[in-house]
């Protein structure tokens, strides 16, 4: 119908297929002139933006139509010349896209479709402005999907000024994880984290699995320290060059190297199929972090493995936002009873020494040097327990809706935002509707 789009869907879904298919029918007929791309799809990193890349030579492989691809750290003569040959697909990060428009080297006066794809990190990385200005140099009768993995109110307030009268499509509620990935936690002494990662990959059926990092040096630390105890480790973080990013990721793909250690560069977007396993080395600073890393794995139905090792007072404070956030208590892994009995008497011999904050980590060391297994102090399982029966509680209540609620879903003409439904599609094409959009007239 040629409506603006508002979306939001949980990771693994086919969103990139969900406006790739229907771009390549769109852009079946018609020809592009040289530096004048016919559409743009704009997306935060260059890791996701080689995969929309990507995914749409496997999806237009029956139609003769040509694309480009605009990211940093690749040549720009490259670049340059498919250009100037005339793209019908253009799909760039901001920053390279504006390098080349004030080159004058592309011109937007054409595009039709304008897709901007993870807005919500786009905010975060702070691009917004750049794309505010490239919206600027894209005629106002166009058709524009804005893509986000949460709705927030945030997002709908940036997102009025690319959009008009969007329709609002969320495939699930916001910052939902996938049923198919099970949660487990595990608390530790930080100086054991490696440790228990070791034991974790040993025990554990892992075929390959991506392991998350908050910092870019820890990432290097723990790819040396898995190398010295022959784990088959590799690198991905944003300080790497692009050429090695992505002979790392290739690598990971096909398999020739299994453990992928990350940070949230990874996190977003990037469809790495058939991953066993995600293992949050770090707790995620930023609870909907925690979403994005989680499903890299479970991906299209498929099942999944989610481990999150927590050692400091900070690790409770970022899952008690974690686990509000989903509306479910992450389950505490437990590999032996007995161990566990262990850790119980050394909840209560912390509490009868817990003079100073100094001779508690002196008493929290001494017991998990005797123990071997990680253990949480009474208090922590209290706030914990406190914590989960409150995300319950809330779960509970979302899953009842108002009277008003129930009666807008059956009227069908009103979403929960308030607005108007249009009328429902009929046919398969654009050639079955009476409604020519706009932009293609």
């Amino acid at each position: 119908m040629g409506r603006d789009i508002l979306g939001s869907a949980q990771t693994g879904t086919g969103k990139t297929a969900s406006f790739t298919l229907p771009l390549i029918d769109i852009l079946a007929s018609g020809r592009a002139k040289a530096r004048m791309p016919r559409s743009l799809i704009l997306a935060p990193t260059r890791e996701l933006a080689a995969q929309v890349a990507e995914s749409f030579e496997k999806f237009s492989t029956n139609h003769n139509m040509s694309m480009a691809l605009l990211i940093g750290g690749v040549s720009f003569s490259d670049q340059e010349v498919a250009l100037d040959k005339g793209v019908d697909v253009l799909i760039a990060t901001p920053g390279r896209l504006i390098d080349h428009f004030e080159r004058g080297k592309v011109l937007l006066q054409d595009v039709k479709i304008l897709v901007i794809d993870e807005a919500d990190r786009m905010l975060d990385m702070g691009f917004i402005p750049d794309v505010e200005r490239i919206v600027s140099k894209i005629p106002v009768m166009r058709q524009t999907l804005f893509f986000s993995a949460t709705l927030s109110d945030e997002i709908h307030k940036i997102g009025s000024k690319f959009v008009m009268n969007p329709k609002i499509i969320e495939v699930s509620k916001p910052a939902s994880t996938a049923d198919t990935v099970s949660q487990r936690l595990i608390w530790t002494d930080t100086r054991k984290k490696r440790a228990v990662l070791r034991d974790l990959l040993r025990t554990e059926a892992v075929q390959n699995a991506v392991i998350f990092c908050n910092r870019k040096r820890d990432i290097s630390t723990l790819m040396s320290s898995l190398q010295r105890h022959k784990f088959n480790a590799a690198a991905l973080h944003g300080d790497m060059t692009q050429s090695a990013r992505l002979a790392a990721l290739k690598d990971f793909k096909d398999g020739v190297v299994p453990l992928l250690i990350a940070s949230d560069v990874a996190a977003r977007g990037l469809d790495i199929p058939l991953v066993s396993h995600v293992f949050n080395f770090d707790v995620p600073t930023n609870a909907e972090d925690y979403v994005h890393r989680i499903g890299r794995t479970g991906r299209a139905g498929r099942t999944g493995s989610a481990f999150t090792i927590a050692a400091t007072n900070d690790d409770k404070r970022y899952l008690e936002a974690i686990e509000k956030l989903i509306g479910v208590s992450i389950e505490l892994h437990n590999t032996d009873d007995k161990s566990q009995e262990k850790a119980t008497v050394s909840d209560k011999q912390t509490e009868q020494s817990d003079k100073s904050e100094t001779a508690t980590v002196k008493a929290d060391t001494s017991q998990n040097n005797s123990s071997g297994k990680p253990r949480r102090s009474r208090k922590a399982s209290q706030t914990k327990d406190a914590s989960a029966n409150q995300s319950a509680t809330e779960a509970q209540g979302q899953t009842s809706p108002s009277s008003q609620e129930i009666a807008d879903k059956k009227d069908g003409t009103r979403n929960k935002y308030g607005e108007k439904r249009p009328p429902e599609w009929k046919g398969t094409s654009f050639k079955d509707s009476d409604h020519i959009p706009a932009f293609l007239k």
